[in-house]
């Protein structure tokens, strides 16, 4: 086994564990890296698009004022909110599915798999102690980050990872709200950013109910012209505030806000964190039409094409000369397979970086 996951005492400190999780991974180089990492338009499109990073801070903000009305842990929420996209690779999702194909390519069953690198990023890739690696963060953290909302029971984990998680059941409601927050934030934002770049329009999305609604709310505040800033500004800030309050309001009977760390749900246990039935099937409606609308947009799949590229000639290139890699990634080869080491470089790269590095390689993208 090429990793070893080991729990160390945490010593005395003036914040509670979970603000303590939450600096260490601010602090992070992995952290950082998400300004320049694609949410839905690459980091080169323009300043005003989400990233990675402002993602992880919306998604923060949506979870603590959820948690707070809940009577919850806001630090502990914070802390796996800004840490659950740190495993994700430069271009988005395609990103990270690229390095899972040259991964099983290479005869690796597990492949890339986004939760667990994050884990990973957290709990073993980064190196801020002298005595082991890691962040040093806590079990509640470490657990949110790997398992989101559900049991996690996957073949390719380590058993020490089965055995200190309790893979068969949910993490704390902490996480799951993340998880909630997590959907509210790339829906909102998402809309936000593609009738801001003109590849959707407020007209595209009328074939949901809750667009519909979100709509009236704006217009009756007196903004009309949906092509005016202020419409998107006020359409945004409603939806947000529908889903939030409605998610609010449908779980806050089924919490137990006395138990913080409710690490004991089993996998047929629903969850008490959710919209209720009808908002529900309105979400998953408005999500399909996202796909295919903005998600699969023609300008959007030529950029998510060329981060392809990209990832596929990077791995392809270091393999053939593992000398290009950065000293810190060089050394590990001796003792992990050089595959792995390849893929975890690249999935820590930023957009620019990973182009930048495509460019050096082969020649202009």
């Amino acid at each position: 086994m090429e990793a070893h996951y080991r729990f160390y005492k945490i010593d005395k400190d003036f914040r509670n564990p979970f603000a303590r999780d939450r600096d260490r991974v601010i602090n992070s180089g992995s952290f950082r890296k998400l300004e320049y990492k694609t949410q839905v338009f690459l980091n080169q499109e323009g300043d005003f698009f989400r990233t990675r990073l402002t993602h992880s801070i919306e998604v923060s903000q949506i979870a603590r004022s959820i948690t707070s009305h809940l009577g919850l842990s806001e630090s502990l929420a914070e802390a796996i909110a800004l840490s659950h996209d740190l495993g994700h690779t430069p271009f988005g999702h395609i990103g990270g599915d690229t390095l899972d194909e040259c991964l099983k390519h290479e005869g690796f069953k597990n492949g890339f798999d986004h939760n667990f690198q994050s884990f990973r990023v957290v709990s073993s890739l980064e190196k801020r102690y002298n005595d082991f690696n890691g962040l040093n963060l806590t079990f509640a953290t470490l657990e949110g980050i790997l398992k989101h909302s559900y049991p996690y029971k996957k073949s390719f984990l380590p058993p020490i990872i089965d055995e200190q998680f309790h893979l068969e059941t949910h993490p704390s409601i902490e996480a799951m709200i993340v998880d909630r927050a997590d959907e509210i934030a790339y829906i909102t934002h998402d809309i936000d950013d593609g009738v801001n770049s003109g590849l959707i329009s407020f007209d595209d999305l009328q074939e949901s109910e809750l667009i519909k609604e979100i709509l009236e709310k704006v217009k009756k505040e007196g903004v009309q012209e949906q092509e005016d800033e202020m419409f998107r500004y006020r359409f945004v800030s409603h939806l947000i505030n529908r889903l939030v309050y409605s998610l609010i309001e449908y779980s806050k009977d089924k919490v137990d806000n006395s138990a913080i760390l409710c690490a004991t749900l089993d996998s047929k246990t629903a969850l008490p964190i959710g919209f209720e039935p009808e908002l529900e099937s309105e979400i998953k409606k408005l999500k399909k039409l996202l796909f295919s609308k903005l998600y699969q947009h023609k300008d959007i799949m030529i950029k998510m094409f060329a981060g392809k590229q990209a990832i596929k000639g990077l791995y392809s290139g270091l393999n053939e000369e593992p000398k290009m890699l950065p000293k810190f990634y060089r050394m590990q080869l001796q003792s992990r397979n050089k595959h792995r080491v390849i893929a975890d470089y690249i999935a820590s790269m930023s957009d620019r970086h990973a182009l930048s590095f495509y460019n050096e390689m082969y020649g202009k993208l």
